[in-house]
């Protein structure tokens, strides 16, 4: 025998991630620390206003259980690959303005909120999207009165709601607040310049944003408080004392 079959043999080294696994990877400790949470295997687990959202049946298990057992993109890796494809499109977008990942979205509220500002049916409008919201917020507000857990509030409006949480950015996440960057400041500065819109960030916070966000609250049954725009264009949303 050859000593070099006597030898041990080096065990291989691990595989490298690759792209696909990095992103897994990355959206899956960003849903935990969303949720409240660590990374899957920290031990932090979800708050309880996550359990009481993932109860519905079966064996309960953490949330950070069930994101280990699957990385939630089998079988829908073609429409991952698309959704990444379309942030780099949509971020390499620099004319007329360098796009944000918002951009429809904040260009689709500003058409509307213009269009009933001029024809003078802005507290309509308003009225109007809570109602179509009713369904999502009842359902809500049987959960918060069977579990007492008003996050679910927050939770249901910013966490749980991608209308929101694709607007807003850089939401940061606390127990019983919500932080962000004022959404619509980015776009409107260019489109006023250009003549598009005549509306404020003053105007869209006061007779859009927050009225709705209280509306939603109210459906609840969950009083909130929103700021002002502050000096570093962020607004809170906090549950009331």
């Amino acid at each position: 025998m050859s000593v070099t079959a006597e030898r041990t043999a080096t065990p291989p080294a691990p595989p490298k991630k690759g792209l696909k696994a990095k992103l897994i990877s990355w959206a899956m400790k960003k849903m935990m620390a969303s949720a409240g949470g660590g990374a899957p295997g920290s031990g932090g687990g979800p708050p309880p206003w996550v359990k009481a959202m993932l109860a519905g049946g079966g064996a309960p298990q953490s949330m950070a259980a069930m994101l280990a057992t699957s990385s939630g993109f089998e079988g829908r890796e073609k429409v991952l690959g698309e959704a990444v494809a379309m942030a780099i499109r949509t971020l390499k977008d620099t004319a007329p303005y360098p796009h944000e990942m918002n951009d429809a979205l904040v260009n689709m509220h500003l058409t509307s909120v213009q269009f009933a500002k001029t024809h003078g049916v802005l507290n309509d409008y308003v009225e109007h999207d809570i109602r179509t919201m009713q369904p999502m917020l009842e359902r809500l507000k049987g959960m918060i009165e069977k579990t007492g857990e008003k996050e679910i509030a927050l939770a249901g409006i910013f966490d749980r709601t991608a209308c929101l949480y694709q607007l807003c950015l850089d939401l940061k996440v606390e127990p019983g607040k919500r932080t962000f960057t004022f959404p619509y400041s980015y776009v409107l500065a260019e489109a006023r310049r250009s003549g598009q819109f005549d509306l404020s960030d003053t105007e869209m916070h006061e007779t859009w944003l927050k009225p709705r966000l209280l509306g939603y609250a109210a459906a609840m049954g969950v009083p909130i408080s929103v700021s002002d725009i502050g000096a570093d264009n962020k607004v809170t949303v906090a549950l009331a004392a």
